[in-house]
């Protein structure tokens, strides 16, 4: 027992317990279980070395997009699973799931913020070393777009079985299962939408996508999504209630009425 009473064992006693214990059990590579069962040799070994590099920013470069992939790696097994649960009428599994996929997508958002630190001229110089690459082309976004539309049919499905009706859905209670599983897919479409916004506003910032306004060009393209919804009929009885109209039909809506949180 050490002078303050306690039980731990004294310095020496833990050196040998930590020297016992840190023999990895795992097979693979890697001089402990936790190289090798995150596979760090693998993962610390898919950057650029600075020998290949162009400009030592390409670290920042490819950290920030390798970490985003992963991120929604995790995001597409989530909305993947959230679907099936739907389909199995398990809406507070399904809503829980999509939390965690909506995490992923904001901590895809923030990462983004590193590119600040990347100025035009920096970016320019590294650009030979990017070929003719582009955002679009991420396998993990296209991967998340295809199970978003997946979710979302899973959604109307198992409205169509049960014969619920979103008005009258979003005219109940909120703490309602389904209700909170369509906030819950609200609420992935918003961060996505935030998630498009800031990237566009950082590739403008670094001057990545081409000249503003000019049609066509990536800056243009992108700007286009921003609006985007995976699931516009849960955002239009969100709306038409709001307005003090019907679901599906906009020209009950009162649109004389300020729009709430639309700077009018």
């Amino acid at each position: 027992m050490d002078p303050a009473g306690s039980d731990s064992p004294a310095p020496k006693e833990r050196d040998v317990f930590v020297k016992r214990n840190s023999r990895p059990a795992l097979p693979g590579d890697g001089d402990t279980d936790y190289a090798r069962y995150i596979r760090t040799d693998a993962l610390l070994d898919l950057q650029r070395r600075p020998e290949e590099m162009v400009h030592r920013d390409e670290l920042l470069f490819q950290v920030v997009h390798q970490s985003t992939e992963l991120w929604l790696k995790l995001a597409v097994a989530e909305l993947t699973e959230a679907t099936v649960r739907i389909d199995d009428g398990e809406p507070t599994q399904a809503e829980l799931l999509l939390a965690r996929a909506t995490l992923a997508v904001r901590l895809v958002t923030e990462q983004l913020e590193m590119f600040r630190h990347l100025t035009p001229a920096d970016f320019q110089a590294l650009q030979p070393a990017l070929g003719n690459g582009s955002g679009a082309e991420s396998p993990g976004w296209r991967q998340a777009q295809a199970a978003s539309r997946k979710l979302g049919q899973a959604f109307v499905r198992f409205l169509a079985e049960r014969h619920i009706d979103l008005l009258t859905l979003y005219s109940g209670e909120p703490a309602d299962p389904v209700y909170r599983l369509a906030e819950a897919m609200v609420e992935w479409d918003e961060r996505v939408s935030l998630w498009r916004v800031r990237h566009y506003k950082i590739a403008i910032r670094i001057g990545s996508h081409g000249v503003i306004g000019s049609k066509g060009s990536p800056a243009d393209m992108l700007a286009k999504l921003i609006d985007h919804r995976f699931f516009p009929n849960v955002w239009q009885v969100r709306a038409n209630i709001a307005l003090g109209g019907s679901a599906g039909h906009d020209s009950h809506a009162d649109t004389s009425r300020p729009g709430l949180l639309c700077g009018s």
